[in-house]
């Protein structure tokens, strides 16, 4: 298969602990369904017990492609039977492993060590030298004092930032954008 026809390598942070349980994982749900039948190829971060795993479910039920990158904490469980799990012991190596992978990132309302790993890798996306856009889903306005940072501090010092942060309302806006962007990466 030619590498301009395959789908997007999405690195999904995600997480469904804390308040507003059932609504995240209905979102993950969503998402994994969603991004699947479009032929994404999604990578998540799975550390200290925490596995997204509606997202997980929902892709593979779809027909998706997930590898998961853990820590050694992780044991999936047996409904992730048959999904790529890849151990890196050390953080920042984790960290590393999904920036080289993802051709863009996606951020789903969560708690704050999603948004921590989010930012996280990014980061090493920037020291490997790669731009990785990001798209948040601003469900609730999740993110919305991410949006007013991106307009009032990105926006001046950071050229094309719009072309690396960006904000959807609902799933489908979340996968044009970041479908749009990764092509135009390519």
């Amino acid at each position: 298969m030619e590498p301009t026809k395959r789908g997007p390598v999405l690195a999904v942070f995600a997480s469904n602990k804390g308040p507003g349980d059932a609504e995240r994982a209905s979102l993950m749900s969503q998402a994994g369904t969603y991004f699947a039948k479009r032929g994404a190829q999604l990578v998540c971060l799975a550390e200290k017990g925490v596995i997204p795993v509606p997202l997980i479910t929902a892709a593979r039920s779809a027909g998706g492609a997930v590898q998961v990158v853990a820590d050694g904490s992780i044991v999936l469980p047996p409904a992730l039977k048959g999904v790529t799990m890849e151990v890196v012991e050390d953080a920042p190596a984790r960290l590393n492993r999904i920036a080289g992978l993802a051709e863009g990132m996606v951020a789903l309302p969560g708690s704050l060590a999603s948004a921590t790993e989010l930012f996280g890798v990014w980061s090493a996306a920037k020291a490997l030298g790669r731009n990785t856009p990001v798209v948040m889903l601003n469900r609730h306005k999740a993110f919305e004092v991410m949006r007013g940072y991106s307009v009032d501090v990105l926006s001046p010092g950071l050229p094309g930032y719009d072309r690396a942060i960006q904000f959807a309302d609902n799933i489908e806006d979340l996968w044009s954008r970041i479908s749009r962007l990764v092509s135009e990466a390519r």
